[in-house]
């Protein structure tokens, strides 16, 4: 079997990890993909802790108290806006996708013409991401306000 030395010398898929992370390659339909994926492994790692966290009542009133003191500090409480932020991009990003997977926002499909512009990135599907993005940051700025203000 003959391989091309096109192909073998081919690098632009072969960057690995690096290439996936890549915003120039791949815009920000990419990284909202991978934000979403992040965001969804951080939210299950943080529900199996709550679960365990929470089942410390069982222990008694003692051991409650002694994990309720690990969320109190300043590290616990920034972990906490950051299940305020991750969990507000998550769910905003996943209403977009479900719009976009029902064929909503996407405008009308068009002639793939070169250079092969994806259309279903279009404005609005742009304006969801930041949308997303800039309410997971105005959460996160009120989840610190709160947790931060000594009330």
């Amino acid at each position: 079997m003959k391989i091309s030395n096109e192909w073998v010398n081919n690098r632009e898929n072969r960057e690995g990890i690096k290439g996936w992370l890549n915003p120039s390659r791949y815009g920000w339909e990419r990284i909202s993909y991978w934000f979403q994926r992040l965001t969804g492994v951080f939210l299950l790692v943080y529900f199996i802790g709550h679960v365990y966290e929470t089942s410390s009542l069982l222990r008694g009133e003692n051991a409650w108290n002694a994990m309720l003191e690990i969320t109190q500090t300043p590290g616990g409480h920034i972990f906490l806006i950051l299940v305020i932020g991750t969990s507000t991009f998550h769910s905003t990003n996943g209403i977009r996708l479900i719009f976009t997977h029902g064929g909503k926002g996407l405008g009308n499909p068009g002639r793939p013409d070169y250079p092969y512009d994806a259309i279903s990135l279009n404005y609005r599907q742009r304006s969801g991401i930041w949308v997303a993005l800039i309410l997971a940051a105005i959460a996160m700025l009120y989840g610190s306000a709160v947790l931060f203000s000594g009330k």
